[in-house]
């Protein structure tokens, strides 16, 4: 086994890799969540967005498509077989469970992710592909969004989605930055600021767009 399997078998290593890919996919729903907001600039001005983004820069857009599919897939891979090494290293759980300096989305990062797994999936087939979408145009992207959010079991399904990318951003960053070096451990895990305004940033940001439809401030 090279140094590069070694690395990857390593919990450390396995650590890394979560956080090196975290921050690539924090730098993207970040990205994301800011082009998501031109929605309400108007129609011509989220359709030239995503005409930008669909043939303008292709090339370009296919790039950051991979690596996020790398990235996600290195994510979950390593998210998972540190929960199974966890589980193995203890195969009789605590009698009872009484967190000490752990948050409530710390708590919720693995049932959070898989929600958001099945989230990414459902977004993809709905907004990219059209498959889940009841009247997909590949050139009217903000009727895409406008059409799609009318229904409320979406929009709802949307906004948990966002609520718990809140939660998995809040830890997530603060681990990366741990993991990575740029933080310290504190005994305080409240004490998380720059992580707490970031994660209800973009929370608020991507929620903002099925609230506008739903609540119908935009038709």
């Amino acid at each position: 086994m090279g140094a590069l399997g070694k690395f990857w078998e390593s919990s450390v290593g396995k650590k890394i890799v979560m956080g090196v890919t975290g921050v690539i996919l924090v730098g993207f729903v970040i990205g994301h969540m800011a082009g998501n907001l031109q929605f309400f600039a108007g129609a011509d001005r989220y359709n030239a967005y995503a005409r930008l983004l669909k043939h303008d820069i292709i090339e370009l857009t296919w790039i950051v498509r991979g690596t996020l599919i790398v990235s996600v897939i290195l994510h979950v891979t390593a998210a998972y077989q540190l929960t199974m090494r966890n589980r193995a290293a203890r195969p009789a759980d605590y009698a009872l469970r009484e967190p000490q300096v752990s948050t409530y989305a710390s708590r919720t990062m693995r049932w959070g992710g898989v929600y958001l797994l099945v989230f990414l999936l459902y977004h993809i087939g709905h907004f990219t592909t059209g498959w889940f979408h009841p009247a997909f145009s590949e050139t009217g992207t903000w009727g895409n969004v406008a059409i799609a959010f009318k229904s409320v079991p979406v929009a709802l399904f949307y906004l948990g989605a966002m609520a718990l990318l809140a939660l998995h951003l809040y830890h997530g960053i603060w681990a990366c930055a741990r993991t990575l070096g740029f933080a310290r451990p504190s005994a305080n895990p409240l004490q998380r600021r720059i992580a707490l305004v970031l994660a209800i940033v973009v929370s608020v940001g991507f929620s903002l767009l099925p609230l506008s439809v739903v609540l119908g401030f935009v038709r």
